[in-house]
């Protein structure tokens, strides 16, 4: 059996490590002020935005531990090391959103069936702050690696908290101006639908990868008839197996037969090089095979 074996920790480094963990405070420190704010303008957007605002502050400290955590290196437990935890949380992450969401809309629908007073001019004001501390988070996470589901889960959360305090100043802006008291459960709605949108796209990526998917990019049937027609020596591939530890950690397992008179080693390297410049996979574990396949079922003796 041939592989290589280098489980470092990927794409997880101290940047975005850094970043979260100052979203998590901005965001933690504003929502004490949007509740109090919410809570005297009597306001279901500023409210619904402040327990976003709650659970944003759980997202992001839990994505901070992940990136902490998968510092670790890997030992006999967990030989891929800690990595995929980021991939577990952002999958967490996606499955709050929904339930906010649909906090959201219950509230929204109970407050359209009433008549509210809302205070439109505190909301504004509150509005205006949440606004500008959801910019700087958002701001810090887009400074991060977007490709990693664990800070898109994040500022996806971010983003939701960000389109609730426009959602909470224009309606601020309509109630002062207007009067208009269900604007404020309306825009608290269309915020709604917008978080579950985003909420499912993490939760499907982190999902497929949990789920041992094969990368997107990579169509797994493609590998075997590439490699045969390619790499000098191999006869046959099957066995193929594609998957991710996080999105930018793919790992391979394949058989090769190759032909007698090849040299192993060669044909190995010719795989590998081959899997990373067609596929961009870079973590390969290569079985090599002369004749029967070890793994097939032995055949019954003849009587």
């Amino acid at each position: 059996m041939h592989g290589s074996h280098d489980h470092g920790p990927g794409d997880v480094n101290a940047k975005n490590e850094r970043r979260m963990g100052l979203a998590a405070l901005l965001t933690g420190s504003f929502m004490f002020v949007e509740v109090v704010g919410g809570i005297a303008a009597d306001s279901l957007a500023l409210i619904a935005d402040a327990g976003h605002m709650l659970t944003d502050f759980a997202s992001l400290a839990l994505a901070w531990f992940a990136f902490r955590l998968a510092r670790r290196p890997a030992d006999w437990k967990r030989t891929y090391g800690f990595d995929r935890f980021q991939v577990l949380i952002a999958f967490t992450n996606g499955l709050a959103l929904f339930v906010i969401a649909g906090w959201i809309v219950y509230e929204a629908i109970e407050r359209l069936m009433g008549t509210p007073h809302v205070d439109g001019g505190i909301m504004v004001g509150v509005a205006i702050a949440g606004l500008l501390v959801n910019i700087a988070a958002f701001w810090l996470l887009q400074g991060a690696d977007r490709e990693n589901l664990n800070v898109r889960g994040a500022a996806i959360h971010v983003l939701g908290d960000l389109l609730g305090s426009v959602a909470a100043l224009v309606a601020g802006a309509v109630i002062l101006l207007t009067g208009w008291m269900p604007i404020d459960p309306l825009l608290s709605l269309l915020v709604a639908v917008i978080i579950v949108r985003s909420g499912w796209q993490v939760v499907a990526a982190s999902a497929h990868i949990l789920l041992e998917g094969a990368p997107k990019e990579v169509d797994t049937r493609d590998i075997a008839p590439d490699l045969v027609a390619n790499v000098e020596g191999v006869e046959a591939v099957h066995h193929v197996h594609v998957w991710s530890i996080t999105q930018s950690r793919r790992m391979v397992t394949l058989h090769a037969r190759i032909c007698d008179t090849e040299d192993s080693d060669d044909v190995v390297q010719g795989i590998k090089a081959r899997l990373k410049e067609k596929f961009n996979l870079d973590h390969a574990t290569v079985e090599i095979e002369r004749g029967a396949c070890a793994d097939e079922e032995p055949k019954a003796a003849s009587a």
